[in-house]
């Protein structure tokens, strides 16, 4: 099988719950994650030692690992300074797979386990929490520098330096980048919200409904995500 560009696993990272502070409060967050040596058990819930603390948004058999490019830091470093991974909650940093190479529904076989590409992140306000950077999940959403998140198809071992092999990817051509961009960037862009409900089954389901929202004209608020809950909530 063909790797996809060369990609590899750099970093492999699992973190625990932990209280994480937010606006005078606090929030549980598995956001703060750690590299481990050695092949990590890959799981139909995600990897061997990683948690979530809001398992409504996070976690689940759709967003078991998630994914973060290498190749974003070096932009992060010069808006934020230098940065280590996994400094955005990633499970795996990889090289050589981007949002825009990442075909939802797209396989790749990593170590001994099998990963399907299922959705981009949505950024979060955790993200600003973990860096203290106020506006970090605007920022994050702007940019398109969300990674991505993947499904379990196989379980198996993964490992740094693992290569991200391509084992299949769909003729419908929609990438987490595309996603990204109509469902939180461009949200008035009716034409390409029409194109990406004409493939059934590619997004989840919340966000089909979403989409169908907003072509009935009601745009939905991204207030509580990008900036937390208010206060008095």
């Amino acid at each position: 099988m063909p790797t996809a560009n060369g990609a590899r696993v750099l970093v492999v990272s699992v973190g625990a719950v932990r209280p994480l502070p937010w606006h005078g409060r606090t929030v549980a967050s598995g956001i703060r994650k750690a590299p481990v040596p050695g092949p990590v058990e890959v799981t139909g819930l995600g990897l061997a030692g990683d948690e979530q603390g809001d398992r409504k948004h996070h976690g689940g058999p759709d967003k078991a690992v998630l994914v973060h490019p290498h190749e974003h830091y070096p932009a992060w470093a010069r808006e934020l300074g230098d940065l280590t991974p996994p400094a955005f909650g990633e499970n795996l940093t990889t090289s050589g797979v981007l949002e825009g190479d990442a075909v939802l529904g797209s396989v790749y076989a990593v170590g001994t386990a099998l990963l399907q590409v299922t959705q981009p992140r949505r950024p979060c306000f955790r993200l600003a929490a973990h860096h203290g950077v106020e506006d970090l999940a605007v920022l994050t959403q702007r940019s398109g520098r969300t990674g991505f998140y993947c499904r379990v198809l196989r379980p198996g071992r993964v490992a740094a330096e693992d290569l991200v092999e391509l084992v299949h990817r769909p003729r419908h051509g929609i990438t987490a980048a595309e996603v990204h961009r109509v469902l939180n960037v461009d949200r008035a862009d009716r034409t390409a919200a029409r194109a990406l409900l004409d493939h059934p089954g590619v997004l989840p389901a919340p966000w089909v409904a979403l989409l169908r929202r907003r072509l009935d004209g009601q745009l939905d608020d991204q207030t509580d995500r990008l900036h937390g809950p208010a206060p008095d909530r």
